[in-house]
């Protein structure tokens, strides 16, 4: 093992965690606004086209569809499955603009807005778990597709845990891929100093894991926060170790 205070396989040298499902419960937040967005969407659409109404799922939909990939692919992902075609727009369309960054970015206002008036938490077990892994001498870093991620550790209290931070913002400034592909991962890594092959990620998203596998890294820790479906999912995915704490990687 790494280090008798951490369960990690010998050879880890650092660790990369996703901030949401997986630091900070902020995985309920995203899922809330994508679905307050995409169901006033969907009923203005149906309304407007005389078409059913199908509500976004915020469990199936979520996980298949939006769950740890950037704001625009996620929508551009979901709308895929619904066989909507929208204009791409611009970064800086209005929330209220049909198209995909239009609607993208009226996820975000809905984020930013239900953060405001409710807050959020990290996650007790993961709290211990970074501790240890910081006490243990491994290296730190959040690898995050959101771009209010700096905001989301600020109001949990655990900012100062990681050294480094690949979030929505130097993805899109360094043109880098989102996941499921491995680069805001593989940029993490760099960060700190070390390769991929001596790196663990942490994810609780399907697209997150399969970005861990697709990097070669030396371990990917899956985080199922849900059920054994996707407990089972996460390895299919990709992760070599799946828990439903990081508690569980502390020794007993």
């Amino acid at each position: 093992m790494a280090d008798s205070s951490v369960q990690l396989p010998d050879g880890i040298e650092a660790c990369l965690f996703d901030l949401d499902g997986v630091l900070t419960e902020t995985a309920k937040v995203h899922a809330k606004a994508w679905k307050q967005m995409f169901d006033a969407y969907l009923r203005e659409r149906a309304e407007r086209e005389g078409e059913e109404l199908v509500e976004f799922d915020a469990g199936e939909d979520y996980n298949d569809y939006v769950d740890g990939k950037p704001r625009y692919d996620g929508v551009r992902s979901f709308l895929q499955s619904r066989g909507i075609e929208l204009p791409e727009g611009s970064a800086d369309d209005p929330p209220g603009k049909e198209t995909v960054c239009g609607l993208g970015n009226r996820k975000n206002k809905l984020v930013l807005e239900i953060l405001r008036s409710d807050g959020v938490e990290a996650y007790p077990g993961s709290v211990r778990f970074v501790e240890a892994a910081r006490d243990a001498g491994l290296r730190r870093a959040v690898v995050s597709s959101s771009a209010n991620c700096q905001e989301v550790l600020k109001a949990a209290g655990i900012e100062g845990l990681f050294e480094r931070r690949i979030d929505g913002v130097v993805a899109e400034r360094e043109q880098l891929k989102g996941k499921p592909a491995p680069d805001t991962y593989l940029a993490g890594a760099k960060a700190l100093g070390v390769e991929a092959a001596a790196a663990a990620v942490f994810e609780d998203a399907l697209s997150g894991v399969e970005s861990g596998r697709a990097g070669e890294f030396g371990c990917v820790v899956g985080v199922n926060r849900l059920d054994g479906e996707h407990r089972a999912a996460l390895s299919e995915h990709g992760a070599t170790i799946v828990v439903d704490d990081l508690a569980e990687l502390l020794p007993s």
